[in-house]
């Protein structure tokens, strides 16, 4: 069900939000972008945190977990402001995503990470339930 929600973002994402130059899974792309290969921006980081399984009545479990959208734009390219206006494209877009194994994507929690000289990342996080079925 992870990989079909990556997937089921992305393709909301590049239909819906062409702005996006660059979606990829999360893997602190922000934190080591000196070493790492240069990638487009803006772009979206997707992460997947902890899912709290339970099991479901009659089989299979259902969850609860948050994935993180980090949206990294260019500092200099407007700033803060056009940070916010394509934070609200992707809300809009984001809001209730629904595909085989999630449902319910709600976000929960804004932060901003002010932490880097040319970049802007702006961490939105959406809670998901799960269902996994045997």
């Amino acid at each position: 069900m992870r990989k079909e929600l990556y997937n089921t973002i992305k393709e909301k994402l590049n239909a819906d939000v062409p702005e996006v130059a660059h979606i990829d899974l999360w893997n602190h792309n922000v934190e080591f972008i000196e070493q790492e290969e240069s990638w487009e921006r803006p772009a979206v980081f997707v992460e997947f945190g902890s899912i709290a399984w339970e099991p479901n009545v009659g089989s299979g479990y259902r969850g609860k977990g948050l994935v993180r959208l980090h949206v990294v734009t260019d500092w200099t390219e407007g700033g803060q402001g056009a940070a916010w206006e394509l934070i609200g494209k992707i809300r809009a877009v984001m809001e209730y995503v629904e595909g085989l194994g999630f449902h319910g994507l709600v976000l929960s929690e804004t932060e901003t990470n002010h932490n880097h000289e040319e970049i802007l990342e702006s961490i939105e996080s959406y809670s998901v339930r799960y269902t996994l079925h045997p």
